[in-house]
Parts: C-alpha cells; sequence; structure tokens
C-alpha cells in the first residue's frame, strides 16, 4: 500500500526467514502499544486487519470507493492515515524488532492532530536562522499543551539548546 508498508514486509519476512518466527528478533520496549496484541505477522495490517484501519471519519476502507468519492460520501479527508493506523503500523514494527521505525509512526501519530498550515509553519521555524530560541520553546509548549504531542514537543526543546549551542538561530548569520 506504501513504501513503510513495504518496508515493514520486507523486515518481517527477513525476520521469518533468519529466525524461523517473525518476532523472535524482537527487543523489550517500553513503548506504548494497541493492546490489539498486534505482531509482524499482523503485516500488511490492511490486508490482515482491514476492519482496524479506518478513514479520520470512521469510514472502513470498503467505504473509500471510487463510487463514493464520486458522489461526495468520501472527501479529501477520509484519505488521510489516522494515528490509531500509525501506532498499529508501528506497533507491528516494534514487534518485527524495528524500534526505530515504531518511534517513526508515533511521531507521526502526533502529528496527524495538527491542521497543516501550521505544520507547515512549524517545520518552517526548524530551518537554521528562521527562528529564536524563544520561537522554538513556544512551539515545543504548543505541542505540548495544544496537541498533546510530547515526542514532537521535545524535538524543538532540542533544537532550540542545539541551535544556541551551534549559532543558529535567528540573528546568528
Amino acid at each position: 500500500m506504501s513504501e513503510i508498508d513495504d518496508l515493514v514486509a520486507r523486515v518481517a519476512q527477513q525476520l521469518q526467514s533468519q529466525s524461523g518466527t517473525a518476532t523472535s528478533g524482537a527487543t523489550a520496549t517500553t513503548h506504548a502499544t494497541s493492546g490489539k496484541g498486534l505482531g509482524a505477522s499482523d503485516y500488511p495490517l490492511y490486508k490482515k486487519h482491514p476492519e482496524l484501519v479506518k478513514s479520520p471519519s470512521g469510514q472502513s476502507l470498503d467505504d473509500i470507493t471510487i463510487d463514493n468519492v464520486l458522489s461526495g460520501k468520501v472527501g479529501s479527508k477520509d484519505l488521510r492515515i489516522t494515528s490509531d493506523t500509525l501506532q498499529y503500523q508501528g506497533e507491528i514494527a516494534d514487534h518485527a524488532g524495528r524500534s526505530a521505525i515504531q518511534r517513526n509512526m508515533a511521531r507521526a501519530a502526533e502529528l496527524t492532530a495538527i491542521p497543516d498550515d501550521r505544520l507547515l509553519e512549524m517545520y518552517g521555524a526548524l530551518r537554521p536562522y528562521r527562528s529564536s530560541k524563544q520561537d522554538l520553546l513556544d512551539i515545543s509548549d504548543e505541542l505540548a499543551t495544544k496537541y498533546h504531542a510530547t515526542i514532537c514537543s521535545g524535538w524543538f526543546k532540542e533544537a532550540a539548546q542545539y541551535y544556541e549551542k551551534n549559532k543558529k538561530l535567528k540573528g546568528d548569520n
């Protein structure tokens, strides 16, 4: 379905061929799970558990058809991935021994709550010499309090410290 799905499938396949089971290469983590008990054998999610893959408005994969798009029953926002789906994919990746992919999925899940325009502004603020330290810390606070995006909030705090140390803040150039 996507490049990430393909990557996770290849990783799961490699783990199965190396050890005989998909989960033997998994490492213990403290990451939150969906409670669904998903593992590497649940990949690809949209084929193995289509009931878990929903649009942001709650429509199932079966509801997303050309006819429903043409009739207006499915809109562009229904074609976006949800936080839950990203978390499920992360859980599968984690159980396949790919904790880095799980962490990326967790960050991406947080970002689904942020409006596109604001998200682009935030990314723009991360470009060197574009923001003051306080600008970055304010965005960090906004991410944590308004969007409950604690992982992404931490990235902005880290960026503020790094940019200050390496003279990459607004006015440093």
